[in-house]
């Protein structure tokens, strides 16, 4: 208890990891994803350097003339398809969408709806996370799953960090359907 009589409650610590290499072995680990979500899914680490080189050509199509901000992202579903977006700016920055909108947008129009994992790759030293909208849609279609964040702006080169998607939107708005 606090002075003031309330309950004291300890912020939970944040978890970043970098991408390991990949491994020599022909079975590549795969990453367990934390303890406190109630059905872990493993994926692993070479599904994710996969949507991390996907995600990093695809940025290299981005439309962004007026931010500069390039950023790709790339999406990988149950049934083991790969879909990729790119931000593509408007003069009406509200019509502007997200790469990983767009990733999205992909994987709805080619009638998939289960996405596993998730890379999303920027110019910044460290990756970016996804935009608060970004967010909301990607739970939309994954209660959680892993997004890679990269950023290629580092002098040590790419650097990456795995988080979790219920980490960056712990209550995700849902509606019944």
């Amino acid at each position: 208890m606090d002075p003031s009589g309330g309950a004291t409650v300890k912020a939970p610590k944040k978890k970043t990891l970098r991408i390991p290499p990949a491994p020599k072995s022909e079975r590549p680990p795969t990453y367990s994803h934390g303890t406190r979500h109630p059905k872990p899914r493993s994926v692993s680490v070479a599904l994710l350097d996969d949507l991390v080189q996907r995600a990093k050509a695809v940025r290299d199509n981005a439309h962004a003339p007026y931010s500069k901000y390039r950023v790709g992202a790339a999406i990988a579903t149950k049934k083991g398809s790969v879909f990729v977006g790119c931000n593509v700016e408007n003069a009406s920055f509200g019509a502007t969408i997200c790469a990983e909108r767009g990733a999205i947008m992909q994987m709805v129009a080619a009638g998939e709806k289960d996405p596993i994992a998730c890379a999303v790759v920027t110019g910044d030293e460290i990756g970016a996370s996804p935009c608060g909208i970004c967010r909301q849609v990607l739970a939309e279609f994954a209660k959680d799953m892993p997004i890679v964040l990269v950023g290629l702006g580092s002098r040590e080169g790419e650097i990456g960090r795995v988080v979790q998607l219920t980490d960056l939107l712990p209550l995700a708005f849902h509606l019944e359907h």
